[in-house]
């Protein structure tokens, strides 16, 4: 019986997870194309958009309404004061310079914390009609069918995508020279503008590894699941598992991880 209420617990949340993500998709869709007001936070070219509040407000209102004593991390709102063991973390436009400039390389995120451990998350690109999802345990999806990671072994064969932060005066492990390294060596190296998109194209086997130098939980709680989820390995840059509070995250097939991990350490 307590097995039963588990999985109706587990598939409640599935079902609530891919039906909002699917209606905040549709408010991306539906505003890319519109006349919307772009507003700047605190760093240069660290953008925000009416269309990223109101998909966040959508998102939020739907849990709140669903789930009111839950607790919620959101990148334009922050955290909210409930003391929950569930916990949804929100990007509700991850790559927004991409979409304030008509870019349709961005996306929606949302995991699921219990207790301090991410047990489901989704991302979702409604322009290209890709849904990603993952749940501890049972593997890792894109609009439903079983993902895995690549199986190239050698860094010098590999595909890799990174992302820059906005700025990184007196940041060590220079996030230029470590892109530089591999691209002296003839690596390919793409910077998309989307971290949850990268995670998610790294668990599906386009990239084989990913490394960023300063994200933040809503970045990256559901894709780095993903990748776990479809056989990859996800870590700090020290080489420890990667959790929420941290700013640095390489992710990859696990085969390139060692070769991937030192040369961000030594680039």
């Amino acid at each position: 019986m307590k097995q039963t209420g588990i999985s109706y617990l587990c598939n409640m949340f599935k079902s609530f997870l891919l039906d909002t993500i699917r209606a905040a998709g549709q408010v991306l869709l539906e505003g890319i194309d519109q006349n919307f007001q772009v507003d700047h936070k605190t760093a240069l070219n660290d953008l925000v958009t009416e269309v990223d509040k109101h998909a966040e407000t959508l998102i939020l209102e739907r849990i709140r309404s669903h789930f009111p004593d839950h607790a919620l991390l959101s990148e334009e709102s922050g955290a909210s004061q409930q003391t929950s063991i569930y916990r949804w973390i929100i990007d509700p436009l991850d790559g927004t310079v991409n979409f304030a400039h008509r870019l349709p390389i961005c996306s929606v995120s949302i995991a699921l914390e219990k207790d301090g451990e991410v047990i489901m998350g989704a991302v979702y690109n409604p322009f290209l009609q890709e849904l990603f999802f993952a749940e501890k345990g049972k593997g890792a999806y894109l609009n439903d069918r079983a993902i895995h990671v690549s199986q190239q072994d050698d860094i010098q064969q590999a595909f890799l995508v990174t992302g820059f932060p906005y700025q990184w005066r007196d940041m060590p492990h220079d996030p230029v020279e470590v892109f530089g390294y591999f691209i002296k060596q003839g690596v390919p190296v793409r910077r998309l503008g989307s971290a949850a998109i990268d995670l998610c194209w790294v668990a599906c086997g386009r990239f084989d590894g990913y490394w960023e130098h300063y994200i933040h939980a809503w970045d990256v709680a559901a894709g780095a699941l993903i990748v776990r989820e479809a056989g990859g390995m996800v870590t700090d840059f020290s080489g420890q598992p990667f959790q929420l509070n941290g700013s640095q995250l390489i992710a990859s097939n696990g085969h390139i991880h060692p070769q991937l991990l030192q040369a961000v350490q030594t680039a």
